[in-house]
């Protein structure tokens, strides 16, 4: 069965994907990309992006990443590891999250994320995260 956006945005309305706005459009072998609309709810006390919004977008990003290229008999994933390198930040606009796969094994993937600012087009923060597969 092949995922789709509306498959994985579906899956995530009700939990915090859908909480923040985080959307899919578009799902590839190996790659995801995800955008959010920046509002007030997903600033720090600061002014600016709060860190975890960026985090949560590059997470989600790659976690559906895993989703849809999972192994065959494969249940589920769960993280194991995640970095980030937050160069920049936005008060308004768009972030665009662009999630390749680096590594799709039976037993881990790992996920690489760049989360840019659509209007300027620089980059937030880059990311990693590896999954572990989860077997019945």
């Amino acid at each position: 069965m092949t995922t789709t956006p509306d498959d994985l945005n579906q899956r995530g309305a009700n939990g915090l994907p859908g909480h923040l706005g985080i959307v899919v459009t578009a799902v590839a072998e190996r790659e995801i990309r995800t955008t959010l609309q920046v509002g007030g709810q997903h600033m720090a006390p600061n002014g600016y992006l709060h860190a975890g919004t960026v985090v949560s977008v590059a997470d989600t990003s790659c976690g559906y990443g895993c989703m849809a290229n999972k192994p065959e008999n494969a249940v589920g994933f769960t993280t194991i590891e995640l970095k980030s390198n937050h160069l920049g930040t936005a008060r308004d606009g768009h972030i665009d999250c662009v999630a390749r796969a680096v590594h799709a094994g039976r037993t881990t993937q790992v996920w690489d994320a760049e989360v840019t600012h659509r209007e300027s087009g620089k980059t937030i923060a880059l990311f990693r995260c590896t999954q572990m597969i989860l077997y019945p």
